[in-house]
């Protein structure tokens, strides 16, 4: 789901990435990375537990570079609740700041499940969690484990790891493979110099300003020269565009999502469940194993389609479009089935208070 989408209450949805990994593995390297190819977008940053500051890639990346930098007053290695690292959110997430994504950047003896649990927590209603981003130093990666055997539990908290410093060994194969074996459905990515495309963690602003409405070419797009497509040198991930004009099944859908493969990343984009909620169309923001649906109003005027983006590593395109068509609804009336959009709205915030 992009950042400058609806969520609850019409504002716009701005995502926290959780960036950790032990001392060196590159952290810094890979956020510098994305505030330099952010395309635009503007990314606050809570880093190396100083305090938050709103951050212009163009004007502050070159002087970040790779060192531990200090950006601004407070520590929040002593933010013990999530109250408290929301004054940082809110912060950030003022609509006068035009930040797109916040990235945590965690300390390398960080706890990265509090960092998440506390963004989880958060009752800022235009904050919504990116996902666990891990990074590993592919040539330190055995020594560091069988130092601090806490690795293997981060691995499997994780959304999404990184394996950085690729170049540095031999071969990275049994890295890979360890680490895939340790991970619980996320993807992984290797990588040097901390280079992943910005896309895959999260949507980086067009060139030009758009009014109104994200549109599908927004979501995804390929209209950038050929040579900027292939400019950057990191893994490659895979990219699976979904359209139908037809209304998804909720069931269906469910049982898709619920059963989706490991290396499937992110999900975004919109979808139409027909007459099961014929006023909204549903918002749609997956990360990792982080699922949420937000209904909003169908634009007027705009043509009633579903329109998705998945984004991952490995993935079998062809079933996962196969998948993704068995969940087109046969056309039978549903408007009687009560139970029938129970699944979705499991995961749509404001459905989590029984008194809502």
């Amino acid at each position: 789901m992009s950042e400058r989408s609806s969520g609850p209450g019409g504002g716009r949805q701005i995502p926290v990435v959780v960036l950790a990994g032990f001392l060196g593995s590159g952290k810094t390297t890979l956020l510098n990375h994305l505030l330099h190819r952010s395309g635009g977008s503007r990314i606050g940053a809570v880093v190396n537990d100083f305090g938050a500051v709103e951050i212009d890639a163009m004007a502050v990346a070159g002087a970040l570079g790779d060192s531990t930098v200090s950006l601004g007053n407070g520590c929040l290695c002593c933010a013990v609740d999530a109250s408290e690292l929301d004054e940082y959110l809110e912060r950030l997430a003022r609509p006068s700041a035009g930040i797109d994504v916040v990235v945590i950047e965690a300390s390398g003896l960080a706890e990265p499940q509090e960092l998440v649990r506390m963004v989880l927590a958060s009752e800022l209603p235009n904050i919504v969690y990116g996902g666990l981003v891990e990074v590993v130093d592919a040539a330190e990666f055995d020594e560091t484990r069988a130092a601090h055997p806490g690795i293997d539990r981060h691995l499997a908290l994780a959304d999404l790891v990184v394996v950085n410093k690729t170049d540095r060994v031999d071969d990275p194969e049994p890295v890979l493979k360890t680490v895939g074996d340790l991970v619980d459905r996320a993807a992984v990515v290797p990588a040097t110099h901390g280079r992943v495309d910005p896309e895959f963690l999260f949507d980086c602003r067009p060139g030009e300003e758009r009014i109104g409405q994200l549109s599908f070419d927004d979501l995804h797009r390929d209209d950038a020269p050929e040579q900027e497509r292939h400019a950057h040198l990191h893994a490659g991930y895979d990219t699976l565009s979904f359209v139908s004009e037809r209304p998804l099944d909720p069931r269906r859908l469910i049982a898709f999502l619920d059963s989706r493969p490991a290396g499937l990343y992110r999900i975004k984009g919109y979808v139409d469940f027909g007459p099961y909620d014929v006023r909204n169309r549903y918002a749609v923001h997956a990360v990792g194993r982080f699922l949420r649906f937000y209904p909003e109003p169908w634009p007027a005027g705009a043509g009633r389609a579903t329109q998705l983006v998945l984004i991952g590593t490995g993935l079998d395109t062809a079933a996962l479009r196969a998948g993704l068509e068995g969940c087109v609804s046969d056309g039978a009336p549903h408007t009687d089935d009560e139970a029938g959009m129970w699944g979705v709205l499991r995961y749509v915030q404001e459905a989590e208070d029984p008194a809502a």
